[in-house]
């Protein structure tokens, strides 16, 4: 019996091997015959997939994307069967985007480089604008909800306060990843989590009242 392609599964293959490249040597060093190498392809079969390089790397961002996304909404989902507290859920969300290891290092080497490529690649600034703004959006509904449980203060605008958050996060993300290699690479971890602690202590403030007097998980 004839083997079946599974066609996602050449299209991962051939989106991680650009990360690879991207990561490795930076986003100009990828070309569609270095991607076959890695991917372990023959370059015909790769231009099956993707008729250009910009619909190859366009494709890669979105994965990339879509797997630290993926990350954060477990997190969400995790938070919510078990009925933690939206807070602690928060923090474990955020430490998602901030590169603590190897993997969210590579990630975020890639992801920068997508995202340096969109200011002139509207194809691009689209993946980096829905994917910002999907965190945003994750967080105002996650201060809303604070709200509605009393974890959040009820006269604090969600918005705002979300817009806080991400930037936080992001600006957070470049600071761990520039100290990667630096003296203060062990300790990142602990201040990482220390500033997330302090940034959602002054959005929730409160206790929710669904969790008070139980133990969690």
């Amino acid at each position: 019996m004839p083997r079946i392609a599974d066609h996602e599964e050449r299209r991962r293959q051939i989106a991680a091997a650009v990360c690879g490249l991207i990561s490795e040597h930076g986003l100009d060093a990828v070309t569609v015959a270095r991607t076959a190498a890695a991917a372990g392809m023959s370059v015909g079969l790769v231009q099956h997939y993707f008729r250009t390089k910009d619909d190859m790397l366009l494709h890669a961002f979105k994965e990339v994307s879509a797997g630290i996304r993926g990350r954060a909404e477990e997190r969400i989902r995790a938070g919510t069967e078990h009925r933690r507290p939206i807070a602690r859920v928060m923090a474990e969300v955020m430490a998602e985007f901030v590169p603590l290891d190897e993997a969210r290092r590579t990630e975020f080497r890639v992801s920068r480089a997508f995202a340096g490529r969109a200011l002139d690649a509207p194809a691009l600034a689209l993946v980096d604008a829905e994917t910002a703004g999907r965190m945003r959006e994750d967080f105002a509904r996650a201060v809303h909800n604070g709200k509605e449980c009393g974890e959040v203060e009820p006269d604090l605008d969600p918005w705002p306060a979300a817009v806080r958050l991400t930037a936080v996060t992001e600006g957070l993300a470049v600071q761990v990843y520039r100290d990667s290699a630096g003296p203060g690479a062990a300790g990142a971890a602990g201040l990482s989590a220390s500033v997330i602690e302090a940034e959602l202590g002054a959005v929730f403030t409160g206790e929710c009242h669904q969790y008070t007097g139980r133990s969690e998980p």
